[in-house]
């Protein structure tokens, strides 16, 4: 009968294995599989660095390498077998790894914690959406712009306290939304800075005594530097805070631009229509036109609004260093 230290790689000290509620309710794979290919993408950079310094053989880091590249593949595909008897992302993949190439995978974690792992995981996770919703806002931008061009002419009223107060053209309030997601990409490449930090090598809470090269690491990765405390490194979530109020700004913005729209397609109101594809009907009453996409933008607004409230919360009474709070 396998013991328990065989079957988990925290359990050297307990006498008993952990209840199946526990299991169930400790474990974070269900969500934080997403991580999935920037684990990978951690740990092909640590094993690269560890290799250079000597700490494991050549030929450590090729079975490393051919595994990791396995597993990426079965991630991509979706053929990847997920166990929640292996807790997260990080044991499942080095689970895995072991399986396919043998001891070299369980020499992958020398040096690092999973503290420090799934900190550098996040903010791999955090620095590509940042990107992505760069693109994203660009994009919108120019749909403004290009909207805003063809309707300089184009007069309607501007609005104070909801009552009409000034003539204004339709591109100049078009233009207002340009501005506020012009402010929301500065505060996005803003918070990137933050993000882009390494903290990978701070291990479980005070570093390592193996003679690890952190910046090699970031380099690779990408990083422009480390973070320069472990306990620091390992705890901090202030990035995720911060890129969360910079979501909910841009929802918030999204919301006043929905909300709008929605006012205008009244047929009390009728500045706009929207076409049919972005609408849906009623069952019941065929002559509605309802404005589902932007009612459901400023409804989700919410959720974003939410997830800032419930970081900050999460994060205000937690001592130093990590904590499951984080999970």
């Amino acid at each position: 009968m396998a013991s328990i230290q065989d079957k988990d790689s925290w359990s050297g000290r307990f006498n008993e294995p952990v209840a199946e509620l526990v299991k169930r309710y400790t474990a974070s794979v269900d969500f934080d599989r997403k991580l999935a290919l920037f684990d990978i993408r951690g740990s092909l950079a640590h094993a690269q660095m560890l290799a250079s310094c000597g700490i494991i053989a050549a030929q450590d880091l090729e079975d490393i390498l051919r595994g990791l590249a396995v597993i990426e593949n079965e991630v991509i595909d979706g053929t990847f077998e997920w166990s929640l008897d292996l807790e997260d992302v990080h044991l499942n993949i080095e689970k895995r790894l072991t399986m396919l190439v043998g001891d070299a995978g369980k020499r992958l974690h020398t040096g690092r914690s999973r503290n420090d792992q799934v900190a550098t995981d996040v903010r791999l996770y955090l620095r590509s959406a940042i990107d992505d919703m760069l693109v994203l806002i660009g994009n919108m931008q120019g749909a403004l712009l290009d909207l805003a061009q063809h309707h300089t002419h184009t007069i309607m009223p501007g609005f104070t306290h909801l009552q009409v107060a000034q003539p204004i053209s339709f591109a100049h309030h078009l233009m207002a939304y340009f501005e506020m997601l012009k402010r929301d990409a500065e505060r996005l490449a803003d918070c990137r800075k933050r993000v882009n930090r390494l903290p990978l090598g701070a291990a479980a809470l005070a570093g390592t005594s193996y003679p690890i090269k952190r910046e090699m690491v970031a380099e690779l990765l990408g990083f422009e530097g480390v973070c320069e405390n472990s306990l620091d490194a390992v705890s901090d979530r202030d990035f995720a805070i911060e890129f969360t109020a910079c979501a909910s700004l841009i929802m918030t913005h999204l919301s006043r631009f929905s909300e709008e729209l929605i006012l205008w397609m009244s047929p009390r109101v009728g500045f706009i229509d929207i076409a049919d594809r972005f609408c849906t009907g009623s069952s019941i009453m065929p002559q509605k036109k309802n404005p589902d996409v932007p009612e459901l933008v400023r409804g989700k607004t919410g959720r974003v609004n939410g997830h800032l409230v419930a970081l900050l919360t999460l994060m205000k009474g937690q001592p130093l260093a990590y904590n499951k709070d984080n999970q």
